[in-house]
């Protein structure tokens, strides 16, 4: 029951957006979509593949949040692998919609020279990125969590220095996507 509730109001939200999206881009709104991937993106799904593609030829331009780029590691991370968030990266790629790309870097877990370069091939893979940012990891939101009463996450991650982002952007090539 559950399922089918979270598929039914997943379905009206698609639907809503799409709506208001093409409503916007008909009075000459740009529309911009800012995802981190993890909507159940549905490329087998006809019905959803269709008003997915509704939905992004009336989209300005893609934000999406690329957190880490080896799957075990993105599980470790986040709870879930990243094979639906790079599909759908692509998907937006091929349908020609323009993409910003963000990485957020956290000293220790989403800092390894080896997985920004991956991270820079796949975004060099992708035809329609116009921008790639870094974004520092920071402690800003963790006293909504404290204030909740929440264990944090990342207790021991730390914002990075300006020495790590500069780097992270060099790997990268953040100076190639200026937007």
């Amino acid at each position: 029951m559950i399922d089918d509730t979270a598929q039914c109001r997943h379905t009206d939200l698609t639907f809503i957006q799409t709506s208001v999206s093409v409503l916007m881009a008909a009075h000459g709104v740009l529309a911009v979509v800012e995802v981190d991937g993890f909507q159940p993106f549905q490329p087998d799904d006809p019905a959803y593949l269709a008003a997915f593609d509704t939905l992004m030829a009336s989209t300005s331009l893609v934000i999406l949040d690329l957190k880490e780029i080896d799957p075990e590691k993105h599980r470790q991370l986040t709870g879930r692998d990243n094979a639906n968030i790079l599909a759908m990266a692509r998907h937006i790629s091929d349908l020609g919609v323009p993409l910003w790309i963000r990485h957020v870097l956290v000293p220790g877990l989403t800092d390894d020279e080896e997985g920004l370069r991956r991270t820079a091939d796949f975004i060099r893979s992708l035809k329609t990125v116009q921008r790639v940012e870094v974004l520092p990891y920071h402690t800003l939101g963790l006293f909504k969590w404290q204030k909740l009463g929440i264990s944090y996450p990342l207790p021991d991650a730390v914002p990075p220095t300006a020495e790590q982002v500069r780097r992270a952007e060099e790997l990268l090539e953040v100076a190639k996507y200026p937007g």
